[in-house]
């Protein structure tokens, strides 16, 4: 689906999802330390963890993908250490962050 080339940037940190193309640009230079015009295909999740983008720069424009779960959540990759911002992934792995895994379901016990 993803061309092997193509490298994958997962941001860590929470970001806010009002933020759309200049201000996901921006977060990809200052957090991650990317060109956003790399070509490169950059990740970016809410604190809830239920909310999703991918923003990429092709040949002549910003894109991006917004996705948003119900009753699940995106499994992002464990941070490598302390200070670390962002991890690298392929396009694999990009794959299965996209379905999400549900959420367990609160059970509720009638009040004695």
């Amino acid at each position: 689906m993803i061309p092997a080339s193509v490298r994958i940037f997962v941001c860590l940190e929470p970001v806010d999802m009002r933020r759309s193309f200049d201000g996901l640009a921006l977060a990809a230079k200052d957090k991650l330390g990317q060109d956003p015009q790399s070509g490169a295909l950059f990740v970016f999740k809410n604190r809830r963890s239920n909310r999703l983008k991918v923003l990429w720069f092709d040949k002549n424009g910003y894109c991006l993908l917004y996705k948003r779960l119900h009753r699940a959540f995106f499994r992002l990759p464990q941070s490598i250490g302390p200070g670390v911002q962002s991890v690298r992934i392929d396009g694999a792995e990009l794959g299965r962050i996209l379905a999400g895994e549900a959420r367990e379901r609160k059970v509720r016990r009638p009040a004695a």
